[in-house]
């Protein structure tokens, strides 16, 4: 079973990247869309492509990996419901194990999450008091602003600079100037923006240790990630520092956001005060079960990398066409500029059934539009020449 599985995940990976290669450079997708990389959907969900209507939309609005779950995800999860009276247990044992051993750290530096939000709450909660400010980029992902004003922390916004880039010197000033402790949240990559803040820019300033200081860095959409400047602080904590929490999702590129699991990485310390703040071990049995078919399964995360590369390459291509500026993507979304109205553009898309990103105040000109599968983005890139052409964007 695993010879025939492999063989046909090859077989869709050539057949998607040589598909992928024609629309990417000028073929017309009319006619094409509703074969245009079955096979691949095939192989990993039982569903295909079809042309959106508004029973079935294109849904580019959640950041949601387009291609499904694995094969291997979705089995384990189909056969562990008849185990799901009991206690997942043993399993969430075993799957803090694989991710602890993945991670070269003890079990006691792993530390499971209904989803990476409670990670976010939990690891504020517990370092955080009425005293603690939460520094944050004005432009950033907003469950961290959102569970510090929950819990009555001060919160301390740093303006970005030029394309959304966050202010690292602007936010260290902010952490010096403050009398009492202060979290930073950082994601990196970004959302929404889709772009990275250098390891350069933030291994110093965590390695400083500046007092009284606990750093929180999101990586979502690590995986995701091409540029090289871009390092995950895995290192960090592997070299023992005390001062930075990592947060993991299961919900992008293992295809899981619906099954809400996640991890937090961190020293022990940090773990044990953490962990009085989630809801204790009782993730969902399916959903740890469906985590540790697909964490290793190396092929899918190689094969749904691939996939958004070449769904990110299609949209760069027709906002470059357009002339519509765009910010560099390392994520599975894209922000870009629209022209006049971003509630008339999205409205507009909705009405074309394509479903768009919210609004991301300050930056009320710009617009998300999360990458879906390769044969929806053409099918978007599409919709978005005929908008042009009469004047909309």
């Amino acid at each position: 079973m695993a010879s025939i599985q492999n063989s046909m995940l090859s077989i869709s990976r050539r057949k998607l990247i040589t598909q992928s290669a024609g629309l990417i450079i000028g073929a017309t997708f009319a006619g094409k869309l509703t074969s245009a990389f079955a096979e691949i959907d095939n192989d990993i969900t039982p569903t295909t492509f079809t042309i959106p209507d508004s029973n079935s939309p294109i849904r580019v609005n959640f950041n949601e990996n387009a291609l499904g779950m694995s094969l291997k995800a979705q089995q384990a999860a189909k056969n562990s419901v008849i185990k799901a009276n009991r206690y997942a247990k043993h399993e969430i044992n075993e799957l803090q194990a694989m991710i602890a051993d993945s991670y070269q750290l003890p079990l006691d530096a792993i530390l499971l999450t209904q989803g990476s939000s409670e990670g976010i709450r939990a690891s504020i909660q517990s370092h955080g008091s009425p005293m603690t400010q939460l520094v944050i980029p004005t432009l950033t992902y907003n469950d961290g602003e959102e569970f510090a004003k929950t819990l009555g922390l001060k919160i301390t916004k740093i303006p970005c600079v030029k394309n959304w880039y966050f202010d690292i010197e602007a936010m260290k000033n902010a952490v010096t100037d403050y009398k009492g402790s202060s979290i930073v949240y950082l994601v990196n990559p970004n959302n929404p923006t889709g772009t990275i803040t250098a390891a350069d820019l933030i291994e110093p300033w965590i390695q400083s240790k500046p007092a009284n200081t606990l750093f929180i860095i999101d990586e979502a959409y690590a995986e995701f990630v091409n540029d090289p400047a871009f390092r995950s602080v895995t290192s960090l904590i592997q070299q023992g520092a005390e001062n930075v929490l990592l947060l993991k999702t299961f919900s992008k590129i293992y295809a899981m956001a619906g099954m809400r699991v996640g991890f937090i990485v961190g020293h022990p310390n940090l773990i044990k005060k953490t962990a009085e703040y989630v809801a204790g071990v009782k993730l969902n049995y399916v959903a740890v079960e469906a985590a540790m078919a697909c964490y290793n399964d190396k092929q899918f995360i190689k094969l749904s990398k691939e996939s958004n590369d070449i769904s990110r390459k299609i949209m760069v291509n027709i906002l470059t066409e357009l002339q519509l500026d765009y910010l560099p993507s390392e994520t599975n979304f894209i922000f870009h500029k629209v022209t006049g109205s971003l509630e008339k553009y999205r409205q507009r898309m909705k009405e074309a059934h394509i479903l768009i990103g919210r609004n991301f105040p300050p930056a009320n000109e710009w617009c998300r539009i999360s990458l879906g599968t390769p044969a929806e983005m053409t099918y978007i890139a599409g919709i978005m020449r005929k908008f042009h052409s009469q004047g909309w964007i």
